[in-house]
């Protein structure tokens, strides 16, 4: 994915007890876990269902019961509904409730997820060496007014991700199927009454074929996302649809004063038994936008009316009652935590630190554990070593510079490799984002005291925050070690590996900010993307992200960062969602 305001947003809430900026793409989440026990929730193993696994009801959630209403404690409104538009994780919450796509995610109470069939009869048939994949549509989908959904409103939904009024969203399957990234130029979207060559429906059949360009043995996983669900043929209103979609999901949209709240309802015509993904126990869902989470927090803490029935919809717990919240026991268990996905580091540019003793000295001498303790010790996240976050399908934990077991750093280790290099007194140039929280500040002074240890000569220049991520994103910057993080679209490898490490990523704001330039890494990215074994693919980006780290040391991994939400006493349910680091609003209920 590209660096944009759909992928990085510097928010005031932390991670924990952070200061962190929050990364929010559309997949922003990690781990999962109920209620009632901080710093609980772990990572599960990533895996495809099968057809039976795609088959609905949802599993019941343990003590559930229909109606009523939930309360949802939101600091903004949605940007945008059109799923076309949709690729931020606060948007990808509510379209949670009223779009479905080809595929989706099953969630256990662990926080593991399964890729299953949501409007298809399982994940896909590949061919062809995983350039043709075909789909199969259940039977009883609807759309809210009781109209058939079919494989045309499923092309359609895809089409429009070719419209000009549809840039916000992913842009995956639009470069597959034409070959270029240019797919603009080459395909308007349907609105002209052409379609794609390269998407094949049979309505009798209830079929979808694509006929990718390359192969593409994730693009199952791709079709999950959001960008890529249905819209009805007959009711697309083009630009305005992003003000009034049409249902699939559990619920449609009754009401939306624009930054003040929305009412979600139940859409009579969703049938549970098409769907393997979803709960509807609520007659409504209420979002109140304008609540920042100090102000969100306090109101769950008192938990009095309406704010009972009330979740912490987007921004955790804030460093200012992250404290109070966890150490207080009918708090604590009125919580849901999890580790977000992707991964913090600190990029370095290879472009200027093209000795790679150098780059492994500076893995070897950054103090995590000094860094943790300021952004909140261990509530605050896990340490991180590896590129692929844990839940990142065929991920390997490995710790190739010692961190876990000395998280103070190895500043011996560090010198003994910058003597041995010539390369003592090395001058380093670090920045951060500055503004809006002071934790940075913080971390820099045990930053340059550690590499000071180390035989390293640190100059500090932080960048305003608001600049920060255009300032870092130029090929020519003047920056050696830059603070960065990154989030997958989807929990597969590629999404985190590709875009962070192939050489032909390297542009002014693009996702290679270590401008990593190699070419054994470039062609085993490549290799890796076509492996159609998925058990031999997940081991090769596995070993590959090991690989990576051992022998190019592009980057510094920080952290694997933990957020916390409140919720009221008439709240049950409660899970957070690994995916989009919110509630999995589908799956509350109120209580009685």
């Amino acid at each position: 994915m590209s660096i944009s305001r759909r992928n990085f947003v510097i928010a005031g809430s932390v991670a924990a007890a952070g200061g962190s900026l929050v990364l929010s793409a559309c997949s922003s989440g990690g781990g999962g876990a109920q209620g009632g026990s901080a710093a609980s929730a772990t990572y599960s193993k990533v895996t495809v269902g099968t057809a039976k696994d795609s088959t609905g009801p949802a599993p019941e959630v343990t003590g559930a019961r229909k109606g009523g209403t939930i309360h949802a404690l939101g600091p903004d409104d949605f940007s945008h509904l059109d799923p076309q538009r949709i690729y931020f994780a606060w948007n990808s919450t509510v379209a949670n409730l009223y779009v479905r796509c080809l595929t989706g995610y099953r969630i256990a109470p662990n926080g593991s997820m399964k890729l299953v069939g949501d409007l298809a009869t399982d994940t896909g048939t590949m061919t062809d060496g995983g350039r043709t994949w075909t789909f199969t549509l259940k039977d009883g989908l609807k759309w809210e007014d009781g109209s058939e959904l079919t494989v045309e409103d499923v092309r359609h939904g895809i089409e429009r991700g070719f419209a000009s009024f549809t840039t916000e969203g992913a842009t995956y399957v639009q470069t597959w199927l034409t070959g270029s990234t240019d797919f603009r130029s080459l395909y308007k979207g349907p609105y002209g009454g052409k379609h794609l060559d390269s998407v094949v429906t049979d309505t009798a059949k209830k079929t979808i074929t694509f006929h990718l360009r390359t192969a593409r043995p994730d693009l199952n996983w791709a079709l999950a996302m959001h960008s890529y669900g249905a819209v009805p043929v007959a009711h697309d209103s083009k630009e305005k649809y992003d003000k009034d979609p049409v249902s699939c999901g559990p619920y449609r949209i009754k009401q939306h004063s624009v930054d003040k709240s929305m009412t979600l309802v139940r859409n009579t015509h969703w049938d549970p038994a098409t769907d393997p993904i979803r709960t509807a126990y609520p007659d409504s869902v209420v979002f109140e936008f304008g609540p920042e989470a100090l102000q969100a927090t306090d109101r769950l803490i008192a938990d009095s009316g309406t704010d009972q029935y009330a979740v912490m919809a987007y921004s955790g717990v804030p460093a200012e009652r992250i404290q109070k919240v966890i150490g207080t026991a009918d708090l604590q268990n009125r919580t849901v935590n999890g580790l977000l996905t992707g991964l913090y580091y600190y990029a370095i540019n290879c472009r200027r630190i093209k000795d790679v003793k150098v780059r492994q000295a500076l893995n070897h001498a950054w103090p995590l554990e000094q860094i943790r303790s300021i952004y909140g010790g261990p509530s605050a996240g896990d340490y991180a070593t590896t590129i692929l976050s844990p839940d990142i399908a065929g991920r390997v934990r490995f710790d190739v510079y010692g961190k876990l077991k000395n998280p103070r750093g190895d500043t011996a280790k560090a010198k003994a490799l910058l003597k041995a290099a010539g390369k003592l007194g090395q001058k380093i140039v670090y920045t951060y984002p500055q503004g809006g929280n002071d934790a940075y500040d913080k971390t820099k002074v045990v930053i340059v005291n550690a590499l000071k240890e180390a035989g390293f000569d640190p100059v500090v220049k932080p960048v305003e925050s608001t600049s920060y991520y255009d300032q870092v994103g130029q090929i020519d910057n003047t920056f050696d070690v830059m603070w960065y993080g990154w989030s997958p679209d989807w929990p597969a490898a590629y999404t985190l590996i590709q875009p962070l490490f192939d050489g032909a990523t390297i542009a002014d704001n693009a996702p290679n900010v270590s401008q990593l330039n190699v070419g054994w890494v470039n062609s085993a990215i490549k290799k890796d993307a076509t492996i159609t074994d998925t058990v031999k693919q997940e081991a090769a980006w596995a070993a590959l992200d090991k690989e990576i780290m051992a022998k190019e040391a592009p980057i510094i991994p920080e952290t694997y960062q933990r957020r916390y939400y409140l919720y009221g006493t008439k709240v049950g349910g409660a899970q957070f969602d690994p995916l989009f680091s919110a509630f999995l609003v589908y799956k509350l209920y109120a209580k009685s």
